[in-house]
């Protein structure tokens, strides 16, 4: 079973790095997901939007699960730039 946190966030200051497209910008929704083993990724979209985007770099292995609420808001903390 997969876990995941979700937030909105603003990134209109140099934007998020996807593998898939590349930087986007504007108002997004963020999802730290992780799965059966301990990994961890991050995906992006466009608030509202069908499309998920990969982070790049956006992976990790936690080895405590519990650990996933501080990657997630550590995630927000990083890439929720607003306005710069």
């Amino acid at each position: 079973m997969i876990k995941q946190r979700t937030a909105t966030i603003a990134n209109n200051a140099g934007g998020v790095m996807t593998d898939e497209v590349g930087v986007i910008t504007g108002d997004l929704t963020l999802v730290t997901e992780l799965d059966e083993d301990g990994a961890v990724l991050l995906r992006v979209q466009y608030l509202e939007a069908d499309e998920w985007y990969t982070v790049t770099r956006g992976v990790c292995v936690l080895s405590d699960p519990a650990d996933l609420d501080a990657v997630h808001q550590l995630a927000v903390g990083l890439l929720d730039r607003g306005e710069g």
